[in-house]
């Protein structure tokens, strides 16, 4: 049986989950997680999944994205 998890407990988030969680636009979270230098993405195989907590802070720190 597959138990769902609310999504502000989640450590990673898939793309879309983030998209909703942070009113940003799906686009946008692609565009900035393939930077190189992106320290909240998560490649699994060819999977991005953002990690909740690192993009948090990352967001807190912009005054635009």
């Amino acid at each position: 049986m597959k138990q769902s998890i609310p999504i502000w407990e989640k450590s990673n988030l898939t793309v879309e989950e983030a998209a909703s969680y942070f009113s940003i636009g799906v686009n946008k979270l692609r565009e900035i997680t393939n930077d190189d230098d992106c320290d909240f993405v998560l490649w699994c195989g060819s999977k991005r999944l953002i990690k909740r907590v690192k993009c948090e802070k990352f967001l807190e720190k912009q005054f635009s994205i």
